[in-house]
C-alpha cells in the first residue's frame, strides 16, 4: 500500500524533480507534488511525496529527515489526512457590506 510523506522547510528553489530522484533512493516513487500558491505560482516550501510501500517510505524519512537539501534542512514525516469537517463551510464569500 502507498505511503504518504510530507516534506517541509523546502527552498523555494527545490522541484519536484530534485525531490523525486532524492526519494527514488529508497523505492518506488509513485507521485511528488510541491504546493504552489494558486495566485503567484511560486513554491510554499513544502510538499509531499508518495511512496509504493511503507518500507521504502520509512526507509526515506529516515534517511532525508534532517538532510539539506537546496541550502535548507528538510522536515521529512509520515502525512496526516486532513479531515474532513462536516460542519466548515466551503471558503468565503458573501457580501462586504455586512463588515462595514
Amino acid at each position: 500500500m502507498a505511503k504518504k510523506i510530507y516534506v517541509g522547510n523546502m527552498s523555494y528553489n527545490t522541484s519536484e524533480d530534485t525531490l523525486r530522484q532524492l526519494f527514488a533512493q529508497y523505492g518506488e516513487v509513485v507521485s511528488v507534488n510541491v504546493i504552489t500558491d494558486r495566485y503567484t505560482g511560486r513554491a510554499k516550501g513544502f510538499g509531499f511525496v508518495e511512496m509504493a510501500s511503507d518500507d521504502a517510505a520509512r526507509a526515506a524519512m529516515g534517511a532525508l529527515n534532517g538532510r539539506e537539501v537546496d541550502g535548507r534542512q528538510l522536515k521529512v514525516n509520515e502525512a496526516n489526512d486532513k479531515p474532513r469537517d462536516s460542519n466548515r463551510g466551503g471558503g468565503g464569500g458573501g457580501s462586504k457590506s455586512r463588515y462595514y
